[in-house]
């Protein structure tokens, strides 16, 4: 019996759809997170006249979460359908989000609560996160994970462009209550969004070993392979050198080279346009020199623009500031969508969330120790003198990259670049 076009057909339209909701509910959750991350600040600065040091608290208990739940929610993740667990992220955000507003109006808010807050909504942001990185593949399958994984860093860098000013508007508009409000809405929309979501997921098999014997085998799968391990290790090297950067910024481009705050936004807006274009170029380069080969090169050939910034000066060089920033912005976007395809054709499904976790927790750990390199070296050399610093570490970092099977492969093959097996300890 023949089967007609449109059967064939059908499939991939449910693929796209469920593709699209997908994509909604993301754009619900980095343009709410991209205004929150202004709002909750500002809500304990104007509401509750929080000193630099509570609103640096504040920071602190939402990055929190990565440190202490970052190794443990990869296996809670394995343990169930992914697509339910990015559910619940968002219905706790709801609830945080009402809450919020609701303790103002009863005049219950204080600083506390906001530590809360943060400390929790980082909690579901870091579940979400690794759960959607690891549902992804389920979604679109492996030969469209570098376009899908491009459509997200799209979504995510165009909030993180007009997500500030989005929230500045909001704020003034509606105050920072209710400003905040308006993203309970938004993470209603991403569940009901998720649950609309055709494909559905087979329940993870049970495992006969604990938390820890879960933890364990994540953490040997990453160190034990050693394309991993080097990406491992350039990511977070690349974070350490990156986010002291981007730490010293504000007080270079202000104090050092004299500039008013309002060509300060500006300058930082426009820096960041690096990383949209990056997501939209992505797929024609890694079809034109290789996924695998752009995962190393990208940030080879754009690190060292990032020796242009300490040379801004109040005049024209200000553009040399604005030209090593987009380009290096686009870099480390590629590199960012390759090796989380790479990531996520190379590992085991069953392995997905643990491995995930695994590398956030490894990457991203270095983040607290940034700030206060930043703030040491520069007050010991100078902030001109620290961001050259930076600027040469971030040109070194993805030499390490040289020494992976990568730098031989043009496109990612999973079977070669596989290490030996590793057992869970």
């Amino acid at each position: 019996m023949s089967v007609s076009t449109a059967e064939l057909a059908a499939p991939d339209r449910r693929r796209r759809r469920d593709f699209r909701l997908f994509m909604s509910s993301h754009i619900c959750n980095e343009l709410g997170s991209s205004i929150t991350y202004v709002a909750l600040p500002l809500m304990a600065v104007l509401t509750l006249h929080a000193s630099p040091w509570e609103v640096g608290l504040l920071a602190a208990a939402e990055q929190a979460a990565a440190l202490v739940l970052g190794l443990p929610a990869g296996a809670w993740v394995d343990r169930l359908r992914r697509r339910n667990v990015m559910i619940a992220a968002d219905a706790v955000r709801v609830v945080l989000f009402t809450a919020v507003p609701l303790a103002y109006l009863l005049d219950l808010h204080s600083m506390p609560l906001l530590y809360t807050v943060a400390l929790l909504m980082g909690c579901a942001r870091l579940f979400g996160d690794v759960a959607d990185q690891s549902y992804l593949p389920t979604l679109v399958g492996d030969s469209e994970l570098i376009n899908g994984n491009s459509k997200l860093e799209t979504v995510r860098s165009a909030a993180e462009l007009g997500g500030p000013g989005i929230a500045g508007f909001m704020v003034q508009a509606f105050g920072a209550a209710g400003t905040i409000a308006g993203q309970a809405v938004t993470s209603l929309a991403s569940v009901i969004l998720l649950g609309r979501i055709g494909a559905r997921e087979e329940q993870p098999a049970a495992r006969k070993g604990g938390l820890l014997t879960d933890i364990r085998e994540g953490l040997s799968y990453v160190l034990g392979h050693r394309t991993l391990r080097l990406i491992a290790l350039n990511t977070a090297a690349t974070n350490l050198f990156l986010s002291a950067t981007i730490t010293l910024e504000v007080l270079f481009l202000s104090r050092t080279v004299g500039l008013p705050a309002a060509a300060v936004g500006w300058v930082l807006t426009v820096s960041t346009i690096g990383a949209m274009l990056g997501a939209l170029v992505v797929g024609r380069l890694s079809k034109a020199i290789g996924a695998a080969r752009l995962t190393w090169l990208s940030l080879l050939a754009t690190a060292p623009f990032g020796l242009l910034l300490p040379l801004a000066e109040k005049d024209w060089r200000i553009g040399l500031f604005i030209l090593g920033a987009v380009v290096q912005s686009a870099g480390i976007t590629l590199y960012n969508i390759c090796q989380v395809t790479y990531r996520q054709t190379e590992c085991p499904p069953h392995l997905l969330g643990r491995m995930t976790a695994t590398m956030r927790f490894l990457v991203q750990g270095v983040l607290p120790l940034s700030g206060l390199l930043a703030g040491a070296l520069g007050a010991l050399i100078g902030v001109r003198e620290t961001l050259w610093i930076f600027a040469a570490g971030l040109v070194l970092a993805p030499l390490v990259l040289l020494c992976s099977p990568l730098r031989t492969m043009r496109d990612f093959q999973p079977t070669s670049l596989s290490s030996e097996p590793v057992e869970a300890a």
